[in-house]
């Protein structure tokens, strides 16, 4: 009967175990001392070792030739807790044997000697499933045993244990298995399975599997069924991937802003049975790299792709700025929540990209600074007006908040520009004082180096301002963010020009600019 690879290829030893090397060490060194704890607690994501290494250990104290601290795999022992038809290794699941009475079973079992090996092992896996009451009944066993008991605990959420648990185990973490790590096991186990499998399509599933070896093995093995010639165009298939190459293209229509391009080749994906959440996770995952690569000098340690398409990563990161890779990875990361929710998973990501490639569409501040990032980076300003001999400011009602203000500068003519960094702001007042937040939700913020004109129609702004606990909050926060004190005014928008433009603030601000000759200074 076929037995699926990742049973098949189950690490025997501590020296099999992938990716762990602090734990195995350290548990080799305590059989070796003979100075074994009573009660261990295993914990980590899945597919990390844990079971794996839980078994090793229950052999490992009962085997008849350990041979440095691993079992030996050939006495009758180990063949008898590999075969299961001995009784001194008891493995429970939690998950369906969560209850008091079944503790109270086990509580029971403990007192009788092993009958072949030197312990009892008990084997818990899922741990934190147990109920309160369980847990209480296991407390007394867990800390006092018999000397010829040895528990070992196995769990994903470890902070659903109660303390009084934790303070009886001694604790090992595992942690994500390195993709490389993964990759390599992968082509050992196609070594010896006989079948060829690419550096790519290794990476790849290393990737998919999120740092866990049994998911890796899984994949592998639904690969297998489609071909014993393993290629990432195999693994995408297997898996219902997009493809790197449906990625760069979705991309690059969001970057041109080509929104009948996006939703075109979106509905191919869709007749091709692609799934919309993992399109949508693997576009998150393909801006992630982008943030990494424009972000950190040494990228290619935390990006785990094939040197061919790194390269075409860092072309494709010369292209876009920063800022609008945390735009669009924000509102993925969103459209990915919604998608979890059942809703109607091609519409949902189809209105994703429209926003992406229109930003008139997004009317969040987010979106806003995303318009005005994209003007800069085209080159673009605003028309400017014939100069005129005397000209006012822009159109709005102003008066001074009744704020601390540093010393007004020299006079000088200043160049006023919306301040880009006020989504920053109004995020980081949103932490510190909600109620102000609330009233400054929909205002805009312009600048000239010196002073901040906030912008807004809301008439609770004045008399919360005046609390001195809100005035703290609002001047700490402009100068965290923009990086020096700023003197700040308040303005009220052009009553003349709401009716049209109040559903579209840039194009309001970049007219009323043209009107009265100021000119907008962009980057680039």
């Amino acid at each position: 009967m076929y037995q699926v690879l990742y049973r098949k290829w189950r690490p025997q030893t501590f020296s099999d175990v992938a990716g762990q090397p602090v734990v195995t060490t350290a548990l080799k060194n305590e059989l070796k001392a003979g100075r074994l704890a009573h009660a261990y607690l295993f914990t980590g994501s899945r597919g990390t070792g844990k079971t794996s290494c839980a078994k090793i250990l229950a052999k490992a104290v009962n085997c008849l030739h350990p041979v440095d601290g691993d079992p030996c795999n050939e006495c009758d022992n180990c063949r008898g807790i590999d075969a299961g038809t001995i009784l001194d290794v008891v493995e429970i699941d939690a998950a369906s044997n969560n209850g008091v009475d079944n503790i109270r079973d086990l509580r029971e079992e403990v007192n009788f000697t092993p009958s072949v090996g030197k312990y009892r092992v008990y084997i818990i896996d899922e741990v934190h499933m147990l109920s309160i009451g369980a847990f209480n009944a296991l407390l007394k066993t867990l800390e006092e045993p018999p000397e010829h008991v040895l528990f070992i605990l196995a769990t994903t959420e470890v902070h659903k244990l109660p303390a009084t648990i934790l303070s009886r185990c001694q604790r090992f973490d595992f942690g994500r298995i390195p993709a490389a790590d993964i990759a390599a096991r992968l082509h050992y186990v196609a070594e010896q399975e006989r079948f060829s499998l690419t550096d790519e399509a290794a990476l790849l599933i290393a990737r998919l599997a999120d740092g866990g070896l049994r998911d890796a093995l899984s994949l592998l093995d639904q690969c297998l069924s489609r071909s014993r010639e393993v290629t990432a165009d195999v693994v995408a298939d297997a898996t219902g991937m997009a493809g790197r190459g449906h990625l760069f293209s979705l991309a690059t229509a969001v970057r041109e802003q080509n929104g009948n391009a996006a939703l075109t080749l979106l509905g191919e994906l869709y007749e091709g049975s692609k799934d919309m959440e993992r399109l949508c996770a693997e576009l998150v995952e393909f801006y992630r790299n982008l943030m990494i690569l424009k972000s950190v000098k040494q990228a290619e340690d935390l990006i785990t792709v094939s040197a061919s398409e790194m390269e075409e990563l860092r072309a494709f990161a010369s292209t876009v700025s920063l800022e609008a890779v945390l735009y669009i990875m924000d509102v993925l990361q969103g459209t990915l929540d919604r998608l979890k929710g059942g809703v109607s998973r091609r519409v949902e990501m189809e209105m994703t990209l429209l926003r992406l490639c229109d930003p008139r569409l997004d009317s969040t501040p987010q979106g806003l600074l995303r318009r005005i990032e994209a003007l800069e980076e085209r080159g673009v300003a605003a028309p400017v007006a014939t100069p005129q001999p005397t000209v006012a400011p822009a159109p709005v009602q102003t008066e001074t908040a009744p704020l601390p203000e540093p010393p007004a500068p020299a006079a000088a003519e200043k160049v006023t520009t919306p301040c880009t960094l006020w989504p920053e702001v109004l995020a980081k007042i949103a932490q510190k004082s909600p109620p102000l937040y609330g009233v400054l939700a929909d205002s805009t913020a312009m600048t000239n180096g010196e002073e901040l004109l906030i912008v807004t129609d809301n008439e609770m702004f004045g008399p919360l301002v005046k609390s001195d606990g809100n005035k703290a909050v609002l001047m700490s926060t402009v100068q965290a963010v923009l990086g020096k004190p700023m003197r700040i005014k308040r303005g009220r928008p052009a009553k003349n020009e709401l009716p049209d433009d109040n559903h579209d603030p840039l194009s309001a601000f970049l007219r009323r600019s043209a009107e009265v000759g100021v000119s907008i200074e962009m980057k680039g």
